[in-house]
């Protein structure tokens, strides 16, 4: 099926570039939920959201609406692609291998089966590439030729760095220090596509861990991705790293909870702040976004 052209923003516009988002905080928090409030934002103001989910978070995005009785937002697409779960056969020679060899010789195997289909990643690239929508069956091109009328959404990281790992090690049972840094720069040129250099709004959740800053040596909850190394490195990429905190049935954002590594640029440094991407967007507009 040939694809549907997505309006893009002229290279003559003087519109400013949708900001980069990254919303990060423990499983339960309201992360994927508040994606809700960023379609509603872009049915409002005649965008169209492309939505790319490698967890099982749409859904949560779709009862965002359906739990109230409303209909889903036409301009909201979406795609599901999910890193598969090692077969159990698969589990078994792991298991065998690891009381035979040793560390090292684990380490040096190669999985000949982690490529094509079992690649995630991969499949990932590949649906960037011509955004497929699994709600009309149509393709939306390729996400770097989106324009600031567009928002990308992508819900994980998390699985996202799980299936970097995955492309590189497949299905041995531990992975050796080059290994992690095959996944580390794939990951980081994806994340590097989708923040810099490109008009459209992007949107990305993510899980937490506690790392130790590489530059300060300090201790803070720090967006979880493939190893360490990366948990410095990502934030700089985005406008805004938002921190999201539940208490009791209350959700909020916080841009200022200490030990928690978050950057504004629109919001502020406060804390329970309403969890709306609207107050984002509102803002780009005024500043010169269209």
């Amino acid at each position: 099926m040939s694809a549907v052209p997505v309006p893009a923003t002229p290279a003559t516009s003087k519109s400013l570039a949708g900001p980069k988002e990254l919303l990060m905080g423990p499983s339960g928090t309201g992360k994927t939920y508040a994606l809700g409030t960023m379609v509603d934002w872009a049915a409002a103001n005649g965008k169209q959201v492309f939505a790319l989910f490698t967890e099982n978070g749409l859904e949560t995005l779709l009862g965002y609406w359906t739990d109230k009785g409303k209909p889903v937002p036409d301009c909201l697409h979406w795609h599901q692609v999910l890193t598969r779960p090692i077969p159990l056969t698969s589990l078994i020679n792991a298991a065998d291998s690891v009381g035979k060899m040793s560390y090292e010789s684990i380490t040096k195997m190669m999985d000949p089966n982690r490529g094509g289909e079992n690649n995630a990643f991969w499949k990932i690239l590949k649906a960037c590439a011509d955004f497929p929508d699994d709600r009309t069956g149509k393709t939306f091109g390729s996400v770097d030729s989106w324009g600031a009328d567009t928002v990308f959404i992508l819900d994980s990281l998390t699985e996202l760095s799980n299936a970097a790992m995955k492309m590189q090690i497949g299905n041995k049972p531990a992975a050796a220090p080059p290994d992690y840094g095959v996944a580390q720069n794939m990951l980081m040129n994806f994340l590097r596509l989708c923040t810099q250099g490109t008009s459209f709004t992007f949107v990305m959740t993510a899980h937490v861990d506690r790392e130790t800053d590489a530059v300060t040596q300090t201790t803070k909850i720090m967006v979880k991705a493939v190893g360490k190394a990366l948990a410095s490195e990502i934030p700089p990429l985005f406008s805004d790293v938002i921190y999201t905190v539940r208490e009791g049935d209350k959700f909020y954002w916080d841009t200022a909870a200490y030990g928690v590594d978050t950057k504004t640029r629109s919001l502020g440094y406060r804390s329970k702040i309403d969890p709306n991407f609207g107050q984002v967007m509102d803002l780009w507009l005024r500043r010169g976004g269209k």
